[in-house]
């Protein structure tokens, strides 16, 4: 699918290296990636650790690529993009991953038919294990859709979903690693609160959420059905559901994911 294809980025942090990881992995070959990044120490180290060729120049990147990454903060987008719309022609696709910023907007700044993709990763990209949603633009195309999709399964799993749910998305899977991290680190404050060494504590509660993670993936099973095969009558399990219970653990959750996607919402000025 990306087989020929020119694959350039605009701007050259950590979500675009960890992309940029991922395709290179996947097979994607170190001339067909280009970089355009500000920073002169940054295009150094994406030149010397991935081969990439690397570029101070937004324009002469956005002109040599067939895919454009917009892979700036969404507070740069409309300079930004007014910078590159020479560049950019309707034969290109551009994939966004500026987060609250909607494929509209970039469709009235690119104004030359363009494509667009809009993709939320979240930063497990890092270490190839990303949660993706992508979803497409008014001119994109199934073959457009296809193309994201194989960008970013070289970095984890994608499912695609309408554009008004990329809050939703944004508030889950975007914000989510912070909830698990806050999870994992409060089994190991507990663990250590009951006699262990920290990284004893720490190193059960990763392997329980890592463990108990794959169960869902590799089952199938609902989560709810998992948790009644731990739960035994009487036993330790229920005890401690009912003190989650009782500290509204799933409505902090949900109210937490709520909270994300209307701050979400209030970033795109919705």
């Amino acid at each position: 699918m990306l087989e020929g294809k020119k694959i350039g980025f605009i701007g050259g942090g950590n979500m675009a290296e960890a992309i940029i990881k991922g395709l290179l992995a996947g097979g994607v070959h170190t001339d067909s990636v280009v970089v355009a990044e500000p920073m002169p120490l940054r295009r150094d180290f994406l030149s010397s650790e991935y081969a990439a060729e690397v570029s101070d120049d937004n324009l002469e990147v956005a002109r040599q690529a067939d895919i454009v990454v917009l892979a700036i903060k969404p507070q740069m987008a409309g300079s930004v993009l007014a910078s590159l719309e020479p560049a950019i022609l309707g034969n290109k696709l551009v994939v966004s991953i500026m987060a609250g910023v909607s494929t509209a907007f970039i469709e009235e700044a690119l104004t030359n038919g363009v494509r667009v993709v809009r993709a939320m990763p979240n930063t497990p990209a890092l270490i190839q294990a990303a949660a993706t949603a992508i979803c497409p633009g008014k001119k994109a195309t199934s073959s457009d859709l296809d193309m994201a999709r194989a960008i970013f399964e070289r970095v984890g799993t994608v499912v695609t979903v309408p554009e008004k749910m990329m809050d939703a998305v944004t508030g889950l899977s975007g914000s989510g690693p912070a909830y698990v991290y806050t999870f994992v680190e409060a089994l190991s404050d507990a663990g250590v609160k009951n006699g262990l060494l920290r990284e004893v504590a720490t190193e059960l509660a990763v392997q329980t959420v890592l463990g108990s993670c794959r169960m869902i993936a590799e089952t199938g099973e609902h989560p709810a059905l998992l948790r009644e095969k731990v739960t035994s009558p009487g036993g330790t399990t229920i005890t401690g559901l009912h003190a989650l219970e009782s500290g509204c653990f799933r409505g902090t959750i949900m109210d937490a994911v709520d909270a994300a996607c209307r701050r979400s919402k209030e970033l795109a000025g919705k």
